[in-house]
């Protein structure tokens, strides 16, 4: 018998990479491309939607020259995605209206200061489960539909279409067919009453963004609609799976029960802790959304967000030029003086979860006369740590959960310094797993049990584990700091 495949789409904030795993739910081969980065002088991100467009197909038939297989063999496609950036497109012509707005920008702070303002932060967050900011979804739907001449119009008569970055994808492999997002996704955008999983009137009405142009929800594990690649498959494959990529991440670690936690270390960060079957809605500065909607069983969880980690090793690597490869970051962190004590708050773009102050600046502070290249580039990489426990601090306070173990994904759990300094700084162990593609594998595992290939019970996963070896005196005297210097970035703003 012929061994099956499932093709994975993991559309990021750096590039867009596919991938293909078997009927184990082992990665065999993959495929990426980047994309640009456009950044103005008000620091605002975005994404040419239309070079994406063109990036999912040359990678789809990279995948296939690449590997060798016969394609009748791949049963379905899966899809994870960048959360919260969102592209607004034209019904009709099939084109984008405006670049993809990135997670990542805040040019809609001041629409969020309005409603602040109104009253409406604390109907919006028991809602949706989401705080009131510019990061989120629906605020950037607004100010395009405000920014682009004649959008508004074209959006109140149902003429444009609008979504996060899996809506755009599913559109263009389906030929403009198919309008649809997962709950998962849905609940991320500010317009989904979490009770409920459907788009909000009163919702949509705040933010000023017409309903007739929002996708259908649907479950996680849902038939997506299909596609040829235009052409290059004999017959049309279905589309299985669609989860938002931290939850796509969650999802392959196996944080299945109540309490379980993972950090998807990339561009960002988004620590997750699975709540169980009912949602909690935060007091002290998280997130609430659902984890997956599997064949209409609801899994929610809790959620922060940190704006920068990864990028503040591509920062120390291609904009400050104080290293040659963001490999050699490690290194330098690891011959840091120990006595040092800078700390860096990387608020360029203001700070998320659980402060949630988009008008916080960045701040060096403690620096001295030992303070050099290699303090400088720790305490950049020491910045990502403690943000995380942070974030899972208030996470256990309100589930009456405590953190066992973490279990983390992505780019930076490369870097020994990184995941070590995390696990002393959390008092607990950190799993690191040996397959670094678990975004892309959480939505693999879905779609192969959709297309009905048993792939669940055939699938493990391995982990490098980190224990931690701080002493609680030295742990202390490290977080008391960290929370002076997050004081004074508070206070600036």
């Amino acid at each position: 018998m012929s061994q099956k495949y499932v093709i994975s789409i993991d559309q990021s904030t750096q590039s867009t990479k596919v991938m293909l795993f078997d009927e184990c739910g082992r990665a065999i081969t993959s495929v990426s491309r980047p994309h640009q980065q456009i950044v103005d002088k008000n620091g605002w991100v975005e994404h040419n939607a239309k070079e994406i467009r063109h990036n999912v197909f040359s990678l789809f038939r990279s995948l296939v020259q690449k590997s060798g297989i016969d394609k009748q063999l791949i049963t379905g496609i899966g899809i994870t995605n960048q959360r919260e950036s969102v592209v607004v497109w034209d019904r009709e012509t099939g084109e984008p209206i405006y670049n993809a707005i990135v997670w990542q920008c805040n040019r809609a702070v001041g629409f969020c200061e309005r409603l602040e303002k109104e009253g409406k932060a604390d109907f919006i967050h028991q809602c949706c489960g989401l705080r009131l900011s510019p990061y989120a979804s629906a605020p950037k739907i607004t100010w395009i539909l405000h920014h682009v001449e004649g959008a508004m119009e074209k959006a109140k008569t149902g003429k444009l279409c609008y979504g996060t970055m899996e809506c755009w994808v599913i559109y263009c492999l389906t030929d403009g067919k198919v309008h649809k997002t997962d709950v998962s996704n849905a609940s991320r955008t500010m317009l989904v009453n979490l009770s409920t999983g459907q788009w909000d009137d009163e919702l949509c009405a705040i933010f000023e963004i017409p309903k007739v142009g929002l996708p259908e929800i649907v479950d996680s594990n849902a038939v997506f609609g299909t596609t040829t690649i235009h052409g290059l498959f004999a017959r049309p494959v279905p589309i299985l799976g669609v989860l938002g990529d931290s939850h796509s991440a969650l999802y392959a670690a196996s944080c299945t029960q109540k309490g379980m936690c993972m950090a998807g270390m990339g561009t960002g960060t988004c620590v997750m802790m699975n709540i169980g079957q009912k949602p909690i809605i935060s007091q002290k500065g998280l997130l609430s959304s659902v984890a997956w909607r599997l064949s209409g069983k609801t899994t929610y969880l809790f959620d922060g967000v940190i704006n920068y980690s990864g990028a503040i090793i591509t920062w120390l690597y291609k904009d400050l030029g104080i290293v040659d490869s963001p490999s050699e970051t490690e290194t330098l962190a690891e011959h840091a003086n120990s006595q040092d004590a800078m700390y860096l708050i990387p608020a360029f773009t203001g700070i998320g979860a659980p402060y949630w102050d988009a008008n916080a600046n960045a701040v060096i502070c403690g620096m001295s006369r030992t303070t050099k290249k290699a303090e400088f580039v720790r305490a950049a990489l020491d910045s990502m740590d403690y943000q995380v426990k942070d974030i899972l601090d208030v996470m256990s306070c309100e589930s009456g959960n405590t953190l066992q173990t973490l279990k983390v994904s992505g780019g930076p759990t490369k870097n020994r310094y990184l995941m070590q300094f995390l696990s002393d700084i959390l008092g607990c162990p950190v799993e690191v797993p040996e397959n670094e593609e678990m975004t892309l594998q959480g939505v693999a595992l879905i779609a192969g049990e959709t297309a009905g290939l048993d792939i669940l019970s055939k699938y493990h996963m391995g982990f490098h584990i980190f224990s931690p070896q701080m002493g609680e005196e030295e742990r202390k005297r490290k977080l008391d700091g960290w929370k002076q210097a997050i004081y004074l970035a508070l206070k600036r703003s």
